[in-house]
């Protein structure tokens, strides 16, 4: 399936007996440390049926298992009622398979895109599109009216050319006083200087951090949802060796797989 056959998703009903969420929240608790757990007040089975549908992209499903998506979106703080912005989702849009169908009938999703996508995103209720390389200053949305901004995997993108300023203003601007930026990138190894260009795909997270904060951003924390510590962030194609994207196709291929997908960071920050 596609991104605009996700957009015709049925909306998905609430489950509200306090048991079943009493369970889930249990279970939940068994996978996230202590200091993540979620109460069972806070499940959102929504955001579950949502993940769970079978009409996501199959590979994308099957990535979940390093990717997170529950355990990430909800450390953010996402709810179905918010505006929500995400940067760069690309023309497959691995997270707004979750993120559209999850927001449509009481929040709004926006796409900011590197390029025009054409058919990939069409004019619907609820969901809009942005194209900004970032070059230049963009108005994402109308000043202080965004609840949360998203990103995945896009900060080493925004360092090699050079934009990261921009992008953090523009993030900055669109925010509501108190919403959420959620940053998810390769982390980089603490002891190892950072290269500005990010050639390898890799970040450093106190790098990461300081490039938010200098934009007026407040760190409010990190969950390790995604961490691999398998990941030895030193490959001859840089992080692009490792699974998805197997840069080097078959060589060593056995080996990589073994790893799986990169250590990553997961940030929180918030406008003050």
């Amino acid at each position: 399936m596609n991104i605009i056959n996700c957009l015709r998703f049925p909306a998905f009903g609430r489950l509200r007996p306090f048991f079943a969420a009493l369970l889930l929240g249990v279970a939940l608790s068994t996978v996230l440390p202590m200091s993540q757990a979620l109460s069972a007040g806070d499940e959102d089975m929504r955001l579950r049926k949502a993940i769970a549908d079978t009409n996501r992209t199959p590979r994308y499903a099957a990535r979940d298992k390093w990717r997170h998506p529950y355990e990430v979106l909800r450390f953010f703080g996402l709810r179905d009622n918010q505006t929500v912005v995400e940067i760069w989702p690309g023309r497959r849009g691995w997270w707004t398979e979750i993120l559209i169908p999850y927001l449509h009938d009481t929040g709004r999703y926006i796409a900011v895109q590197n390029r025009n996508p054409k058919k990939r995103f069409h004019a619907r209720p609820g969901v809009s599109m942005v194209v900004s390389d970032f070059t230049k200053p963009v108005e994402l949305a109308p000043a202080d009216s965004v609840d949360m901004v998203l990103t995945f995997r896009n900060l080493h993108n925004w360092m090699k050319r050079g934009v990261a300023d921009n992008v953090f203003k523009a993030f900055m601007k669109a925010l509501k006083p108190g919403g959420v930026l959620g940053v998810v990138d390769h982390r980089a190894r603490m002891n190892a200087p950072q290269d500005p260009k990010a050639k390898s795909g890799y970040v450093r997270e106190d790098y990461a951090i300081a490039l938010a904060e200098k934009a007026g951003f407040r760190f409010v924390g990190k969950s390790e949802v995604n961490a691999n510590p398998l990941d030895t962030t030193d490959y001859p194609a840089g992080v692009w060796t490792l699974a998805p994207s197997f840069r080097l196709k078959d060589k060593d291929r056995a080996k990589y797989e073994a790893i799986g997908e990169s250590d990553r960071f997961v940030l929180k920050f918030v406008k003050p």
